[in-house]
C-alpha cells in the first residue's frame, strides 16, 4: 500500500487534489507501519473494505450504534471527500483557523451549564436545550482511527463533533426519521459517503414517516444542503452568544418543520380518533 498526502501546489493554494503517492511499502497484517497519530489504527485496502461493509450493514440493523457508524464514516471517506472536506476548510478563512487551532466538542471544552443560562433564542442555549431534551452529551463522539492522514482525521472528528450543533440549529431529534433527515443535509453539504449510506435507515421508518420524509424532509434537506454555506466551517465555539436565526440565515439553512411537534400532534390525533370511535361503540351497545 502507499502511503498519500496532498501535493504541496495544491495544499499551499487551499484546493483539493487527489492523493498523490508519499512513500511505497509493503504493508500486511504482519507489517503493519506505526500509527500516524495517538489512536490511528492503520488497515490494509482488504481490511478497510470489510470494515466498510461489515459497518455498513451493522449500522443498518441498528443505528444507535454510533461506533459502526463512525467506522463506516472512516472506511468510507477516502480517497477523495475527506480530502475535499478539507479543501473546502482551506479556502475559507474560518475553516483554516479551525485547522490551526484544532478546537475540539467535548464536556471539557463546553461549559453546558453556562449555556443553559445564555439568552433563549442563542446558538449555545439552542444547543444545550437540545441536549437535554434528547438525553446526549459532548462526549459521545468517537475518537477517529481509521483514517491515515493525521489533518484529514481532525477534519472528519470537527465533522463528527459538530454534528450535534446541526441537530440543534435545526431541531431535528435523535430518533430515526430525524437523522436520517440530517443524514441527508449533511450529504448534500460534505459529500461524504458515510451520509448517504445512512439513508439506507429509511426502509426503518413506517409507512407514514416515509410519506412525510419524501414530502418534507428530504426536500428541504436537499434544497438547503446545496444552497447553504458548507457547514464545517462554522466556527461554533465562536458563535454560541449569537441568535440561532442569525446563524441560519448566514449559512443559508431554512429551519425545517418541528418533527417533535408534527409526531406529537398526529399522535393526539390518532388517540382522539380512537377514544371517538370506542364512543361510539359504546353508545352502540
Amino acid at each position: 500500500m502507499q502511503f498519500t498526502r496532498l501535493c504541496s501546489a495544491c495544499r499551499r493554494q487551499g484546493i483539493g487534489c487527489f492523493p498523490v503517492s508519499q512513500t511505497s511499502r509493503t504493508f500486511s497484517v504482519l507489517n503493519r507501519p506505526s500509527p500516524n497519530y495517538p489512536g490511528h489504527v492503520p488497515l490494509t485496502r482488504l481490511e478497510r473494505g470489510a470494515l466498510a461493509v461489515g459497518s455498513a450493514i451493522g449500522s443498518l440493523l441498528n443505528p444507535y450504534r454510533h461506533d459502526l457508524v463512525a467506522a463506516l464514516g472512516e472506511t468510507t471517506s477516502t480517497p477523495y471527500s475527506i480530502y475535499r472536506l478539507r479543501a473546502a476548510m482551506l479556502r475559507d478563512p474560518t475553516g483554516r483557523r479551525i485547522l490551526r487551532d484544532r478546537p475540539r466538542i467535548t464536556s471539557k471544552t463546553l461549559d453546558v451549564e453556562k449555556l443553559r443560562r445564555l439568552p433563549e433564542n442563542s446558538v449555545g442555549r439552542a444547543y444545550a436545550s437540545w441536549l437535554d431534551r434528547e438525553g446526549v452529551g459532548p462526549d459521545t463522539r468517537d475518537s477517529v482511527a481509521y483514517i491515515d492522514d493525521e489533518e484529514c482525521a481532525y477534519v472528519m472528528q470537527r465533522y463528527r463533533e459538530s454534528h450535534d450543533f446541526i441537530h440543534a440549529i435545526t431541531g431535528l431529534p435523535v430518533i430515526v426519521e430525524g437523522e436520517v433527515a440530517v443524514k441527508a443535509f449533511e450529504f448534500a453539504n460534505t459529500v461524504l459517503p458515510m451520509t448517504g449510506l445512512s439513508l439506507a435507515a429509511y426502509v426503518r421508518l413506517k409507512p407514514k414517516e416515509r410519506e412525510r420524509f419524501w414530502s418534507t424532509y428530504l426536500p428541504w434537506a436537499l434544497r438547503n444542503g446545496l444552497k447553504s454555506e458548507e457547514v464545517i466551517n462554522v466556527y461554533w465555539e465562536e458563535v454560541l452568544e449569537r441568535d440561532a436565526d442569525e446563524i441560519r440565515a448566514q449559512l443559508g439553512v431554512e429551519k425545517p418543520p418541528d418533527l417533535r411537534e408534527t409526531r406529537r400532534l398526529l399522535k393526539e390525533q390518532r388517540q382522539r380518533a380512537v377514544a371517538a370511535e370506542k364512543n361510539r361503540e359504546t353508545i352502540s351497545g
